[in-house]
């Protein structure tokens, strides 16, 4: 519940590298590190026995304690090399980023290191809205997005400082014979708040702040979040929704959200998706939304380099030979199906996206859920979306050879759809009226 309001705005600490061997990096300009006085330059970090080995360029240990934390003189920068972005999803590479704000080395009891950058909650959103879109995109998108991720990390903070746990379980099982129901909430994380990867919002430092855009639209919106009453609003968004959004007990918990209920991402209104039927009819056409644009030059504009490299999102045909897909099958969800005769979807929410789908192979048959379990044990990653229809195609004997899936959307769909966002603004709509949109029945209102 939300109170008077803060004084000022929190500092937040973000896991950018985990559970890694060793950290590389370099810094900047001169840091201070307790006990030691100041370094600058190449440094690296290891862990022995819960203790943080911290060495200089010439590979002299400087320091070594449980916690090592390297704060700036002045606001300069540091580097960390190899941070892995896209964790687990399609576009996963490493490459080099550079923060502001304090360096924290911790070592954990398998003798790994975490590196956690603390930095005030204002420009963390500055990087986050130019890491999840490009600093580039029409400036009330960006102040739209900086009100719903400050709003999603101040309500995620809130439930923290209430339960003193460390947000909400990282994922929540349901099994029985032949079912497996889970969903993935926020990640847990013991060290810091958020991590800095697509599992919580993406945070790449100032490495993608190419333009005073980002700044100033966080900036112009200081202190603003989304409310529901007197609460902060866990305001969630996904790339695409493919024309409708989802509600939040597709993808999550079974509580429905009132804020995060399903809309149609147009000013002209359409039905919800009530049948398998009206699915099929919806998964195979080209309805009109915001979020339907082939318009290069504005993707160009609002898309980060890795999420240009996904050409089609509205709607998308992915084929799988049946051998392939079985293997796929085994190797994310642990069970082996045999030969894949069919794929069954038992449960959809309003936007088509399917909360329970069962898999029938010559082995045996099981039941999966929810919406992002289904994208993991269906694809290498994850595939765009549980918004999908399949159809199979047989060979002579009359065996599945193919199965092909045809989808909408581009993510849980849930909340605010990204790029339909950018579309409203780049025609003119404000901040306020893209808010209210995406998440009706809402206010937006400055806490501190």
């Amino acid at each position: 519940m939300l109170n008077d309001g803060m004084a000022a705005q929190p500092k937040i600490s973000v896991g950018i590298i985990d559970h890694s061997t060793h950290v590389t990096g370099r810094l900047e300009g001169k840091f201070y590190v307790e006990h030691l006085g100041s370094l600058s330059g190449s440094f690296s970090a290891k862990a022995a026995g819960g203790t943080c080995l911290l060495f200089d360029q010439a590979g002299r240990e400087v320091a070594r304690a449980p916690e090592v934390r390297l704060s700036a003189s002045r606001k300069e920068p540091f580097r960390l090399f190899n941070v892995t972005i896209g964790n687990q999803f399609h576009w996963q590479r490493t490459e080099e980023q550079m923060f502001h704000g304090d360096l924290i080395l911790v070592a954990r009891t398998d003798d790994t290191v975490t590196a956690i950058n603390e930095v005030p909650l204002e420009e963390y959103l500055a990087s986050v809205i130019s890491s999840e879109m490009r600093a580039t995109a029409p400036e009330e998108f960006l102040k739209a997005h900086a009100v719903s991720s400050r709003s999603w990390l101040l309500a995620a903070l809130q439930r923290k400082n209430k339960t003193g746990e460390a947000h909400n379980r990282t994922a929540s099982t349901v099994e029985k014979e032949e079912e497996v129901i889970r969903w993935y909430d926020r990640e847990q994380h013991d060290l810091f708040d958020v991590c800095a990867d697509d599992h919580c919002q993406r945070y790449q430092g100032i490495t993608k702040i190419i333009s005073g855009q980002a700044e100033a639209a966080v900036s112009g919106t200081e202190g603003k979040v989304i409310l529901y009453g007197d609460e902060i609003c866990d305001a969630r968004y996904s790339k695409a929704c493919g024309g409708l959004t989802e509600e939040s007990n597709t993808a999550w918990s079974d509580e429905r959200v009132p804020y995060l209920a399903s809309i149609p991402d147009t000013a002209v209104p359409f039905d919800r998706i009530r049948t398998e039927e009206e699915a099929v009819q919806w998964i195979l056409s080209e309805p009109h939304a915001y979020c339907n644009t082939r318009d290069v030059a504005l993707l160009e504009t609002i898309l980060p380099e890795i999420d240009r490299e996904t050409q089609r999102f509205f709607r998308w045909t992915i084929a799988y030979p049946a051998g392939e897909l079985a293997e796929i099958l085994r190797e994310k969800s642990g069970f082996d199906f045999g030969m894949l005769n069919a794929i069954v979807p038992l449960g959809r929410g309003p936007s088509g996206r399917i909360s329970r789908l069962k898999i029938v192979g010559s082995k045996m048959s099981m039941i999966v859920g929810k919406e992002l379990e289904i994208r993991r044990w269906l694809s290498k990653s994850h595939l765009y979306s549980s918004a999908f229809i399949v159809t199979v195609e047989h060979n002579h004997r009359g065996e599945p050879e193919t199965f092909i899936f045809r989808g909408a959307g581009w993510g849980h769909g849930v909340g605010l759809c990204q790029i339909g966002a950018a579309v409203m603004a780049s025609q003119g709509f404000s901040a306020e009226e893209i808010l209210k949109h995406y998440f009706q029945g809402v206010e937006i209102r400055k806490i501190y």
